[in-house]
């Protein structure tokens, strides 16, 4: 490897490696049209990666791993043990088993296949050769179990062989159409860390759609295809092998290697005589004793293989995109929802709504203004006298006009907030993403202890406000008329102000509410001062606001909270970042092979 190649591949391990730990943290936690697709997507991603193209990167000079696939029948099995040379598959040539992928390589490279670094994933047996005895009895073997068939196709049997060429592999893959589920899985996952395909067909079966999607599979990456005609009979492999020929060439396949195995008599041990499979052998061994035309056919696998797994990783950013846009469009459900709610206790608490019944009836007994409200008597100088009538006069306790407030206050966040929890499950429930999430939450009704937090915040705000006005009055010269006026007394006829403006009443109520806000207003001028009220109210307004906004953020964040599982779109960004400069690396990769191959044709 010269030193222009060590430096592509240092920025390959890296920059795929990044593109491997981005699609990890992918994730589809939301039911959307693609997340299936997403997932699917990201496993094959992944796989291709960890199986063929990061161990390839990393080493570039190992062997080719020839994968022989095909459909059931095709003749797999008898194809390898042919080009070997003596029975190694299928019919109990080595153990412990022939049910699993045999992997067979020369003896002298079993340290490249004998670790994980293709194929991690699966487990390694090495395999024996076994006697003519053992061959003798046909290979019969007792069916394996769900569970057995499971566990095999998790592991590979390395078996080492002389008469494989150095510098080559093979690996006789499951059924690509096996009844077995986990079979065809795993026909699928050694085809994809192939660096050449030896595909099995038959005359007979040759247009069969399943194969057929593998191939177009291989023509969509650019793996390099050698494809096996099996069993022709003599008088028809001219028009078949061009039949097949121009199927492969309309799918993209032109230049795959065509190779036909005419029908033969198997011998007692059910081998093809020799000539049946000389072309192939001849096309390997060739293969293998090229260094130059292994390199080329790894780097066109591999730019191919890149590619694929940049077509795939945007798969997944499309099907995250879609999960970042459902979580937005629930996220807005929430915030909508319960900001109308924010505003509709702020409403209440200000246009007069809450100076009606027992609110009005405890502030009226407090100021002892029954007469005042029939006269509505406002001017200025007859407030303030009503005012010192009431202090002088004998006025009901200042705890009952803060209990009617609380009350009052209390009864329209709890309406108000279970409401908007009520709406927001609704909404959520419309979705097939929102209905999926609550399943198992207890998200469509305000929590048990919620009517009790209110009344605490509500309380704990009338509090505030009596910080306020012993903070304004400290040090003022008439501390000595506030302080006889009564702290509870002030804060009172301050929430009075709050709740002040008439907007939301009519007629009468209107007469009454406004004079209500007049005693209040003028008791706390003649207190502070007109600017100082208009300071003091706007202040208790935000910190009631505040509380709201507070108790109400608690509820809304209990379903915003079941969308944790959904990535921020920066870390959606990574991903797409890794992945562009994936794309960058294929084309320096196939620009740097064309430049090598002019310089060798030269």
């Amino acid at each position: 490897m010269n030193a222009l190649d060590a430096a592509h591949v240092t920025v390959a391990v890296e920059t795929l490696t990044a593109v491997e730990r981005r699609l990890v943290e992918a994730r589809f936690p939301l039911e959307t049209g693609s997340r299936t697709s997403g997932e699917t997507a990201k496993a094959r991603a992944l796989g291709q990666l960890r199986d063929h193209v990061l161990p390839r990167y990393r080493s570039l000079d190992a062997p080719l791993l020839i994968v022989v696939g095909g459909s059931t029948g095709a003749g797999k099995s008898t194809l390898v043990n042919a080009l070997v040379g003596h029975p190694v598959t299928r019919a109990g040539a080595i153990r412990p088993t022939t049910r699993q992928p045999i992997l067979l390589h020369h003896s002298d490279e079993a340290a490249w296949f004998e670790p994980n670094r293709i194929l991690p994933e699966l487990e390694r047996t090495t395999g024996r050769r076994s006697s003519d005895a053992d061959h003798a009895d046909g290979g019969q073997q007792d069916s394996p179990s769900a569970a057995q068939r499971k566990a095999l196709a998790a592991s590979i049997v390395l078996l080492g062989d002389d008469s494989i060429p150095r510098g080559l592999a093979l690996l006789d893959a499951p059924d690509v159409d096996s009844i077995a589920e986990e079979n065809r899985q795993l026909a699928g996952q050694l085809l994809a860390a192939a660096d050449l395909w030896l595909f099995v067909t038959t005359a007979n079966r040759y247009a069969d759609a399943v194969p057929w999607e593998l191939l177009d599979d291989a023509a969509a990456r650019d793996i390099a295809v050698g494809v096996v005609l099996d069993r022709v009979p003599g008088e028809a492999a001219d028009e078949v092998s061009a039949h097949l020929r121009s199927m492969l060439a309309a799918r993209g396949l032109d230049d795959a290697r065509l190779f036909i195995v005419e029908e033969a008599r198997l011998d007692a041990n059910g081998m093809l005589p020799p000539t049946a499979v000389a072309d192939v052998r001849s096309w390997l061994t060739d293969l293998g004793s090229d260094a130059a035309a292994r390199s080329a056919v790894a780097r066109r696998t591999l730019a191919g293989a890149v590619e694929q797994v940049a077509g795939l990783s945007e798969q997944v950013l499309a099907a995250e995109a879609e999960q970042l846009d459902e979580a937005r469009h629930l996220t807005e459900i929430v915030q909508g929802t319960f900001e109308r709610a924010s505003t509709e206790v702020a409403e209440a608490s200000q246009d007069g709504t809450l100076l009606r019944g027992e609110v009005l009836a405890r502030w009226q007994d407090f100021v002892g203004t029954g007469e005042f409200f029939r006269s509505l008597e406002t001017t200025v100088g007859r407030v303030r006298d009503r005012i010192g009538a009431f202090f002088t006069g004998k006025p009901v306790p200042v705890k009952t006009v803060e209990e009617a407030i609380e009350t009052g206050l209390h009864a329209v966040i709890v309406d108000s907030a279970a409401k908007a929890v009520e709406s927001a499950h609704r909404s959520w429930r419309s979705t097939p993403a929102g209905r999926a999430l609550l399943q198992g939450a207890d998200a469509g009704r305000l929590p048990s202890d919620f009517s009790e937090r209110t009344a605490a915040e509500v309380r704990a705000w009338q509090g505030d406000l009596m910080e306020l006005i012993r903070t304004e009055g400290q040090g003022k010269r008439f501390t000595a008329r506030m302080v006889s006026f009564g702290v509870n007394g002030v804060a009172v006829a301050l929430m009075i102000v709050v709740f002040a403006s008439t907007a939301g009443l009519s007629g009468l109520e209107i007469g009454i509410a406004g004079g209500s806000a007049v005693v209040g207003q003028k008791l706390l001028e003649a207190i502070f001062g007109e600017e100082a009220v208009r300071r003091l109210a706007t202040k208790a307004r935000t910190l009631l606001d505040d509380r709201v906004e507070q108790l109400l953020a608690g509820e809304s964040a209990r379903f915003v909270e079941l969308l944790a599982g959904v990535r921020a779109g920066s870390e959606v960004e990574e991903l797409r970042t890794a992945v562009a400069k994936a794309r960058v690396l294929v084309a320096t990769g196939r620009a740097g092979s064309q430049r090598k191959e002019r310089r060798n044709d030269a």
